[in-house]
């Protein structure tokens, strides 16, 4: 690794498994203190907790706390903001990657099913990341990425919640570029190529059968989000893109 977030600290919302937990070791790895945010403290019916992350980062040399976060919760985000801040002085680098799934069509979606993929998928990036603003742009310059998903451009196989909380959350950070340029802070989404088998899908996919050429590392998208994090507002900005066609 070249070091090329050297003295960069990151806060990864939703890092405790899956492509959060892959990306927050690579920006780790990368040189970047991590803050590994997620609500999962202790083991549940999905695997993986901030603990386990921040304890495989640290044991390879890197530097990461991890942080109890709800993002349904305001109070919740600002104290883990205000602990990173403590910890490692600034913040200059999001990845809100923290979700939930629900792939059913929506006649067929309860009522807290759909408020539960707006609350976290897209209240709670709004949150994270208007907590994290102002620190960033105390840096003079950063870089805020929403992991989002293809299936926005899918309209021809209907429609549902995650993938419309997710398409709310593009058209968010697409506006928000345009605001923070001339804070000097980069601001893209972030989306799988194909499909990440993370612990998440197979908990929510609803038993739906990728095949295996339309399967993606999860390493594609810690690539990826590597190349963003290192992003200011004079280079890749107000972006949607998607990982392996980013780092080809």
């Amino acid at each position: 690794m070249s070091g090329s977030l050297s003295g960069k600290v990151a806060f990864v919302a939703g890092a405790s498994r899956g492509i959060g937990a892959t990306i927050a070791a690579a920006l780790a790895r990368e040189g970047a203190a991590v803050a590994v945010a997620a609500r999962s403290e202790e083991q549940g019916k999905v695997p993986g907790t901030i603990h386990d992350v921040a304890g495989r980062i640290t044991t390879a040399g890197g530097r990461a706390l991890p942080v109890p976060c709800d993002l349904t919760s305001e109070e919740s985000v600002e104290n883990a903001v205000a602990a990173t801040i403590s910890e490692f002085d600034g913040i200059d680098i999001l990845v809100a990657n923290a979700g939930v799934m629900w792939l059913g069509p929506i006649e067929s979606t309860p009522l807290k099913r759909w408020q539960l993929c707006l609350n976290v998928n897209l209240t709670g990036v709004f949150l994270v990341t208007k907590a994290v603003i102002p620190h960033v742009r105390a840096r003079g310059r950063g870089s805020l990425i929403a992991i989002t998903t293809t299936g926005v451009d899918m309209i021809d196989h209907g429609s549902n919640a995650y993938w419309i909380s997710k398409a709310a959350v593009e058209r968010m950070y697409l506006g928000l570029a345009s605001d923070l340029k001339a804070d000097n802070i980069a601001v893209n989404c972030l989306s799988p190529s194909r499909v990440v088998l993370t612990e998440g899908w197979q908990a929510g996919g609803g038993g739906v059968e990728i095949p295996p050429e339309m399967v993606e590392p999860p390493e594609a998208m810690a690539d990826a989000a590597v190349l963003l994090a290192q992003q200011n507002a004079g280079g890749i900005t107000g972006t949607i893109q998607r990982s392996e066609e980013l780092t080809a």
